[in-house]
């Protein structure tokens, strides 16, 4: 039975708890720490995420995040837009970013609907000659790039997807920069 006089704290408790990875005893430690330890560091948190929230969103052109309508990515011309990325997520962006191995542009393959498949065709348009899929290695995520495949066929595309540095079922936050880099440098072509 929870504590009524500690309610707000609970209320607090609950909350970090739904973030990925932390469990009770991590967030009652982190709610600790704001509400008795840091509290101008809690307030700072509480802020930044309030503005994050209220001012970044999809970027129109590539899915990614952003705090204007297209993000900085697509808005620069020194990019080779002859490559296009497709990830799985705007994390993923950021993750293969911070290995500074890749030039091109992104897409993150939200759906699998037509409005997604139809976007993504528009940036195929635009000379991309080469599509890199930097999906975890997964039997489903291979079926992904078949139909994939199948719907960009009419474009005269080179497929590749990063090289198997990636470990099977490991997302791209989670593999080191020398394994991402390696696996970017050392794409594949299928």
């Amino acid at each position: 039975m929870k504590n009524r006089s500690l309610e707000k704290f609970n209320n607090l408790v609950e909350a970090l708890q739904t973030l990925p990875g932390v469990g009770k005893k991590s967030a009652q430690r982190f709610a600790y720490r704001m509400v008795l330890g840091d509290s101008f560091g809690a307030l700072k948190l509480a802020h930044a995420i309030e503005d994050a929230v209220a001012h970044i969103r999809k970027c129109t052109i590539c899915n990614g995040i952003c705090e204007d309508e297209i993000c900085d990515i697509c808005l620069d011309e020194s990019r080779d837009r002859q490559k296009l990325c497709l990830v799985e997520s705007a994390r993923d962006i950021m993750i293969i970013e911070e290995s500074v191995e890749y030039d091109g542009r992104y897409f993150v393959l939200e759906s699998l609907d037509e409005a997604n498949i139809k976007q993504l065709r528009q940036l195929v348009e635009e000379g991309v000659e080469e599509v890199i899929f930097a999906f975890t290695p997964s039997l489903a995520n291979d079926s992904i790039i078949l139909f994939i495949e199948e719907k960009l066929k009419t474009y005269p595309l080179r497929f590749s997807k990063i090289a198997q540095g990636v470990p099977t079922g490991v997302n791209l936050e989670n593999v080191d920069m020398v394994s991402l880099s390696r696996a970017l440098m050392q794409r594949v072509r299928i």
